[in-house]
């Protein structure tokens, strides 16, 4: 199964960099510098092409592959770095739950 994930995230991400090479800019050409395009760059630019839908689906398909692989990946060994590590003293008594006791007071009268 993991091999699968890893060949359709492989496939995913070349397909998503061939496709996004495919397409063409919104502002390019020369006529685009020199006020010359008919082209907006900010608000509808029309109906969505094929590309464009493409571009999308793939890129959806490689995010799903990016979770899938680190759900695989991600539920291996656990381990600490304090494996093996001899714990030395006595834990103060914050850590234990323990309340603080008040030293007694002696000599005190009212």
């Amino acid at each position: 199964m993991q091999a699968v994930f890893i060949f359709l995230h492989i496939a995913a991400c070349l397909a998503l960099i061939f496709i996004v090479l495919l397409q063409k800019g919104k502002g390019a050409g020369m006529g685009a510098a020199f006020g010359g395009s008919s082209q907006t760059v900010f608000g509808s630019s029309g109906a969505t092409s094929l590309l464009h839908k493409v571009t999308t689906f793939v890129a959806i398909i490689f995010m799903v592959t990016s979770l899938g692989l680190t759900l695989f990946f991600g539920q291996g060994k656990t381990t600490s770095v304090m494996e093996g590590v001899e714990q030395t003293g006595t834990p103060p008594a914050a850590q234990t739950g323990e309340a603080p006791s008040a030293p007694a007071a002696e000599g005190q009268s009212k």
